[in-house]
């Protein structure tokens, strides 16, 4: 009787009988999927956390044998046994879903055999594929073996959860199967839906006959056949979740054991802290965040983890033996769980760009099913200053290889486009976005009427322009969208745009609605993650500045400028922290299916202004911007509508030694000092390390002043013929106010290559004869001076005027005495010129900067190494990149030209024309979309 009672006693202790009859339920529901694997090892896992009956790495240990044992003899089947067998083994699966699991095994096999074991219903069909495609064994087994692990350490997690809130054995086991089958039901729902969305997507979006997308999505690179890697495309989204739960994990660990303040009393706990920090950020921080959206954007993201610190330490409140002792250590927590995060789609390359879509991408599939016959979208995607030579030759040594690649596959062609004079954003943005930029004569100009200087960068000025230029049609009137511009090109959408902020808001201040100006700004910013990794990136970006400003003072590099000071900190703000919000913008516009956007990435000019057109540094800075329009391109793969990309820039940028550094003192000092201002101190801005730099200055100052060359003697000449007016002293006009004079009543503005010179005590336009009488030092002094190229003033007797150091040309009749001054700056200088000279704040004398052919090279008037702003090089000529399938543009003069194309290419997709503006404008209103209810 004894005996007998010790053996029903060993056949019902748990300690003899769970590891087998784990073994066997994971076995057999692995070979004859009708018992709920899953469920077996949670409630195993819960008996281990509730007992001392079974120890939980054991049952992790035998769930994976068996586990793995169960897949590689379904494995073995479908590959060796008879048709009958691999009947068997594939019943109640989908024909499509087997042959799509084929189609993609090939390219990511282990990838397959991970993602169809931790999918419902997916290990069948990956199990079925390899066999199909002879996958070898040697490959098969090791991943099958990492796919069992993590498969039985995800469902034993659900286990150690109800064990860890419930001590009865019972009631932990119960919640455990109920948790394990509750995930399956909801997985085995997102999958159905996801089946669904693809199904549409198949029957909605345009395919041509090789069952491909459309040519109307523009893109060279081809899309991915519809169902194609479907289930990977999922399958990778629960590979790294399971990678980041297990670095999470690991990550609570050491800062158990490193942070002072937070303390974990159980090895069990930080995976458990993981799947509910998990939990946490995906379900509930995205309310949260829409509601704390003004504390992440006035905190530069910074107040995202202060709230993620305050969650933290609210799971860390619910789950047992967890100690967290102040909130610093919960918002440390926070910063380095969104680390690893980070770092860990980073490192394992998961897909970053699907990652980084998936919010958007589900919002587009939220929207309304794609029209097969819809208008192609269109991106205008803005280089920022960067010169159609240039890009020729980046395409062609591998720094943009997105756009190489479109070139050399023929989807896209490359031409260029001539500058107006003001080869710079204001009047090039202008111009594109509303067809008008008459009168913006650079990027600052001074306005005789108002004594006021001009700034595009100002946000009243910019508005201001715009008011003068818009007429209600701009490029972006209908539905459209402007992102980082300097203008709103009349959009509907408008985000980090100048010329918008004083718009929006007197619209909020008076109560006429709300407009998301800084919507990129408040998107972006409100995911933690994003923040830290723009904070990285930008102390990055900080030590390259850095690290090149260094070299090139090592290597004597010239030409070069100042970089110190701010500007190393301040350079992130246009090469990532712009960059990277604005992307976020351009994504959003195409999963809301907008129909033209139009944006600026500044990031290569300010560099270039720096460090040079094409220095190491600039060209690093080139190929961050070509790797977000190949973001973007692959973004237009899961829009609601297609797209087509054009990348075109604004100008190009001549590099140059600056004026001041070069001559020993600026435009403004050397026109005041020719005109009568007080002699001070000479300007020492070039470098001491070059010791004969100092007389160089000297002798050029010397010759200008002299007036050797024929021109300036003419000039002298005239001057004494005429007599001179006796200078009068400047008073109310002359003294400093809201505008600097460089001399009593003269205001100098530079802006890049141009320098504007006006006569406050004279209305309208000064003539050649005043001018001579009263500054007789002036002109011959510039147009003999080696940095200026030629300069513009209009004379009573023969109309406007173009002198340079050996020639004048007559405007009116193009009649040139001595050497054209215009030669050296393009066929279409004469005309751009001319045009200028007929705005209505034309300065009294314009001033362009010297060009050299020989050297291709340029004094800027600003203190930069590449600069633009005027005529000469490579400044003038931009480029336009697009589709080939676009009518060719021709000969492009000019920016109104190009928005004539661009206007064109709209047409021809079949957008259609912005209704007019009204005729009357309410006084109140601007002449923008901003002002539209």
């Amino acid at each position: 009787m004894s005996a007998l009672a010790l053996s029903l006693d060993d056949l019902t202790d748990p300690a003899r009988i769970g590891y087998p009859l784990l073994a066997l339920g994971v076995f057999v529901g692995s070979v004859i999927p009708v018992v709920p694997t899953g469920a077996v090892v949670g409630a195993a896992a819960a008996v281990a956390m509730t007992t001392p009956h079974l120890s939980l790495p054991l049952v992790v240990l035998v769930a994976t044998v068996a586990a793995l044992a169960g897949d590689l003899i379904t494995y073995g089947v479908a590959r060796l046994g008879s048709d009958a067998a691999v009947r068997w083994v594939t019943r109640r699966q989908p024909v499509e879903r087997l042959d799509a699991a084929r189609a993609t095994f090939a390219r990511r096999g282990w990838q397959l055999v991970v993602v169809g074991r931790l999918l419902p219903a997916g290990r069948i069909p990956v199990l079925v594929a390899a066999a199909a495609l002879a996958h070898p064994w040697r490959r098969l087994v090791p991943a099958a073996a990492l796919a069992a692990l993590l498969w039985a350490v995800a469902y034993s997690v659900l286990g150690v959860v109800s064990g860890g809130l419930f001590d009865s054995p019972l009631v932990a086991t119960l919640v455990a199967t109920v948790l394990v089958l509750l995930v399956g039901a909801v997985s085995g729902l997102v999958a159905r839906r996801r089946r669904a969305r693809v199904s549409g997507d198949r029957r909605a979006r345009p395919t041509d006959s090789t069952g491909e997308r459309s040519a109307l999505v523009g893109a060279t690179e081809p899309g991915p056949p519809h169902g194609r890697g479907r289930l990977l495309r999922g399958g990778r989204a629960a590979v790294r979740v399971v990678c980041v739960w297990a670095a999470t994990a690991v990550a609570l660990v050491m800062l158990d054991r490193l942070l002072p303040g937070f303390e974990m009393d159980s090895w069990w706990q930080p995976v458990v802290c993981a799947l509910l920090l998990g939990l946490l950020t995906a379900i509930g921080w995205p309310p949260v965040a829409r509601l704390v959206l003004p504390l992440a954007l006035f905190t530069l993201g910074v107040g995202g983890f202060l709230l993620m610190g305050a969650g933290v330490a609210a799971v860390f409140l619910v789950v047992p033996g967890v100690h967290i002792h102040d909130f610093r250590a919960a918002v440390v927590v926070a910063v380095a769980l969104a680390a690893v995060g980070a770092v860990i789609s980073s490192l394992l390359a998961l897909d970053e760009d699907e990652i980084f879509f998936r919010r958007a991408a589900r919002r587009a599939r939220r929207a309304a099913a794609t029209d097969p016959d819809q208008v192609p979208g269109v991106l205008f995607l803005q280089v920022d200053g960067l010169g159609h030579d240039v890009v020729r030759r980046t395409v062609r040594d591998g720094d943009m290889p997105t756009l190489a690649r479109w070139l050399a596959e023929g989807g896209h062609e490359l031409t260029g486009w001539h500058c107006d004079w003001s080869s710079q954003t204001g009047a090039s943005v202008c111009g594109i976005l509303h067809g008008d930029n008459t009168d913006i004569l650079g990027f600052r100009w001074y306005e005789k009427d108002r004594d006021h200087v001009m700034a595009c960068a100002h946000p009243g000025d910019a508005a201001e322009i715009e008011r003068r230029h818009s007429d209600g049609r701009g490029l972006l009137a209908v539905d459209g969208a402007a992102r980082g511009n300097l203008f709103t090109g009349d959009a509907e959408h408008v985000s980090l745009t100048m010329s918008a902020i004083p718009l929006v808001e007197k619209r909020r201040r008076r109560g006429r609605g709300h407009e998301r100006l800084w919507a990129g700004y408040y998107t972006y910013f409100a995911n933690p993650v994003n923040a830290l990794r723009t904070f990285v990136a930008s102390l990055v970006d900080v030590g390259r500045e850095l690290l090149a400003a260094a070299r090139q003072r090592r290597a004597d590099v010239r030409p070069r400028t100042r970089r110190g000071g701010w500007y190393p900190l301040a350079r992130p703000g246009t090469t990532v922290i712009s960059r990277d919000i604005v992307v976020s913008a351009i994504i959003e516009d195409m999963m809301a299916g907008r129909s033209v956007v139009y944006a600026d990435f500044l990031g290569y000019d300010e560099v270039a202004h720096h460090s040079g057109i094409e220095r190491f540094d600039t060209l690093e800075v080139l190929r961050g911007i070509d790797r977000q329009i190949g973001r973007l391109h692959r973004a237009t793969h899961l829009a609601p509508r297609p797209y087509r990309i054009v990348v075109l820039t604004d100008h190009g940028q001549t590099q140059g030694w600056a004026f001041a550094d070069r001559f020993g003192e600026s435009i403004e000092q050397f026109v005041g000092r020719q005109c009568g201002a007080p002699q001070g101190e000479p300007s020492n801005r070039h470098d001491s390390r070059r010791p004969a730099e100092g007389w160089q200055a000297g002798s050029v100052l010397a010759e200008a002043t002299s007036g050797t060359g024929p021109i300036a003697r003419r000039l002298r000449a005239r001057v004494e013929r005429a007599g001179t007016a006796e200078h009068r002293t400047r008073t109310e006009s002359g003294r400093p106010g809201a505008v600097a004079r460089a001399a009593p009543g003269v205001v100098v503005v530079a802006s890049g290559h141009v320098a504007m010179v006006s006569f406050t005590e004279h209305d309208g336009r000064v003539e050649l004869e005043t001018i001579e009488r009263e500054f007789p030092a002036l002109l011959p002094a510039l147009v003999d001076h080696p940095g200026v190229g030629f300069v513009l003033v209009r004379s009573r007797e023969y109309g406007a005027v173009v002198l340079g150091r050996d020639g004048a040309r007559r405007l009116a009749t193009d009649a040139v005495e001595g050497a054209d001054p215009l030669t050296a700056y393009g066929p279409h200088a004469a005309d751009l010129v001319r045009r200028v000279d007929g705005f209505p704040h034309c300065a009294d004398i314009m001033i362009n900067s010297r060009y050299e052919p020989g050297t291709d090279d340029a004094p800027p008037f600003e203190p930069h190494v590449g600069s633009h702003g005027g005529l000469g090089g490579p400044q003038s000529r931009g480029f336009l990149l697009y589709p080939a399938d676009l009518p060719a543009p021709g000969e492009i003069v000019g920016a109104e030209a190009l928005h004539r194309v661009l206007r064109g290419w709209l047409t021809h997709l079949g957008h259609p024309e912005p209704a007019a503006a009204s005729a009357t404008t309410h006084p109140d209103s601007e002449r923008t979309a901003l002002s539209r209810n």
